[in-house]
């Protein structure tokens, strides 16, 4: 492969616009690195790793949950939005590892949880220890059970399997009320309709940004608002998709737009104005009202996590979501892997149309991985990826090839998906194990105790020692390619060329193209300078370069 050696310069991009193409690295801290030898991540872990981001070339790390949490949904049971959880350090470390990144020049993007609490939040036991119709309980969603209270309120599932709603009972053992949940039962649901509750999240977002904080990532942000004017109404099942005109009770309301239009108030209070983006699941109509400039001003776009290794299908995707983005005045978000989904190389490496859960359950054994195949296709993919205008997401691990850890025993798996579902679907955990740092140390160098989740063998052919090495490793592609990214990617334009229907080929502004070959089999490679591919591209005596199968080169082409 070849790249440029030319030092990345940073674009000339107004402070308050820095989002818009920025490469966010997403830091699932508890699997990071652990700095205190606890086997558990934490905030000085993720502080002593920043030279390594900044080396990596991202704009900015996003964090995903590290608040006070009993980890009933990996940190997404939050006790308390305004601390950091003592198992993870303290405020001070917080600010020295703001402190850390903004000196090496990147920005923090922090998760903010607010459709449930944690049962362990102070609110929530106020509400247990509350009689029914109290304020207390009106920061919840409390009801009374059907049939003398027997039956659950409404017949809304959990998204981690069975009731969304558990019944409480009273320490004499007597049952009284339920209380909702769309997640685990740990998680209870906040009512949004309950001024105290905006109010205080609104107080949280102030916090934040007022330690330095640059962003926010809003998780279940389509979830807020619901409809609990009784009778409650079924929920639409979501194997067949959210309505389009807001009518769904829990998911996806108009008015969880007013909501998002307070918060943007807030944001706006900061100069530059602190940014937010949406995890927002609903239908394609519907991703740009949560990215307005009135609003949040960015959403997810998750389709390439579903999408299979097809040019096609990738063409449809890119197309559809430049056109979501300039209808709301934002700018595209890219993901192919993060800490809900099957790591993209893993996918890539399987039978099309495979069940990813069956695989799972497995234990990795069925169908057979084809690891040489799902990291060539993930590698051509991230170098597609980061072609594209707008903003490029990656997930800690993919930068080293990363594959999903499929063999976790039963009993160390820690995903309520897996109890919930009564062992039908074995959950999230095997994107999550801790990251493997340096094959000499214990635990890979993720720190100097058994980590929380069990790090597999394999683990030591992926290191960061071991890759930073080679020039040829995923890690080094990454690095070459993000610097690319820096001198190169500005603005939102992207010309489609049409050369094979097997080739996804664009063109953005000065001469810089990218080619993906989809296909097994070598295609033309276009003349131009080869600044970048994601494999060996080589030219046959006395004939013109080809573009192997499964393979992306950026080229400039004059």
């Amino acid at each position: 492969m070849t790249d440029t050696d030319a030092t990345p310069t940073e674009v000339p991009v107004a402070d308050a616009d820095w989002w818009r193409q920025a490469t966010v690295y997403q830091v699932y801290p508890r699997s990071f690195a652990d700095s205190d030898g606890d086997g558990l991540g934490d905030i000085a872990g993720v502080t002593s790793r920043v030279p390594y981001l900044a080396q990596l070339g991202v704009d900015a790390i996003w964090l995903s949950p590290f608040y006070p949490s009993e980890l009933a949904d990996g940190g997404y049971d939050v006790a308390d939005y305004r601390d950091v959880d003592p198992r993870l350090g303290t405020l001070a470390d917080f600010d020295d590892m703001v402190a850390a990144a903004h000196g090496a020049g990147l920005k923090v993007i922090v998760d903010i949880v607010p459709n449930h609490t944690s049962d362990q939040h102070v609110w929530f036991r106020e509400a247990l220890a509350s009689e029914p119709g109290s304020p207390a309980r009106a920061r919840y969603v409390f009801r009374d059970g059907l049939d003398g209270g027997a039956t659950p309120p409404s017949t809304w599932p959990s998204n981690f399997g069975g009731s969304a709603w558990t019944r409480l009972t009273r320490p004499d053992g007597t049952p009284e009320q339920w209380y909702l949940h769309l997640f685990a039962p740990e998680q209870p649901d906040l009512d949004w309709s309950n001024l105290e509750v905006r109010d205080d999240f609104k107080a949280t977002l102030r916090f934040w940004s007022d330690r330095g904080v640059d962003g926010f990532r809003v998780d279940v942000a389509h979830g807020l608002a619901k409809d609990l004017v009784e009778p409650l109404r079924d929920a639409n099942p979501k194997d067949f998709g959210l309505p389009t005109d807001g009518s769904d009770p829990l998911y996806d309301r108009d008015e969880v737009h007013e909501i998002f239009q307070e918060w943007r108030e807030v944001l706006d209070e900061y100069d530059p104005p602190r940014t937010a983006v949406a995890e927002a699941w609903v239908a394609r109509e519907r991703v740009s009202l949560y990215a307005r400039p009135t609003e949040l001003g960015q959403a997810f776009n998750f389709e390439l996590t579903r999408a299979e290794f097809d040019p096609a299908e990738f063409r449809t995707i890119i197309e559809s979501n430049l056109e979501l983005a300039a209808e709301s005045g934002a700018s595209s978000t890219w993901v192919l892997s993060n800490h809900d989904v099957v790591r993209h190389a893993t996918r890539y490496g399987l039978p099309a149309t495979t069940d990813g859960d069956a695989f799972l359950l497995s234990g990795g054994t069925s169908p057979e991985l084809d690891r040489a195949t799902g990291l060539r296709r993930a590698r051509a993919a991230s170098m597609l990826m980061l072609a594209l205008p707008g903003s490029a997401y990656v997930y800690q691990g993919e930068e080293l090839g990363l594959f999903e850890v499929a063999d976790i025993p039963d009993d160390q798996l820690q995903d309520p998906v897996w109890i919930r579902t009564e062992h039908g679907l074995k959950g999230r955990d095997g994107c999550r194990v801790p990251l493997p740092w340096d094959t000499s140390s214990p635990a890979f160098g993720f720190g100097t105790h058994e980590p929380h989740l069990p790090q597999p063998a394999w683990f030591a052919d992926s290191a960061v020692s071991v890759e930073e090495g080679d020039a040829d490793s995923t890690l080094s592609l990454y690095r070459r390619a993000l610097a690319l990214r820096h001198q190169l990617q500005r603005g939102e334009d992207l010309t489609w060329v049409d050369d094979d229907p097997a080739v996804v080929h664009f063109a953005r502004h000065d001469g810089w193209h990218s080619v993906t070959n989809f296909s097994t089999e070598a295609a033309a490679l276009p003349e131009g300078e080869v600044l970048l591919s994601s494999g060996p591209v080589e030219t046959p005596a006395g004939g013109a370069a080809q573009l192997p199968g499964e393979t992306t080169v950026w080229l400039r082409v004059r």
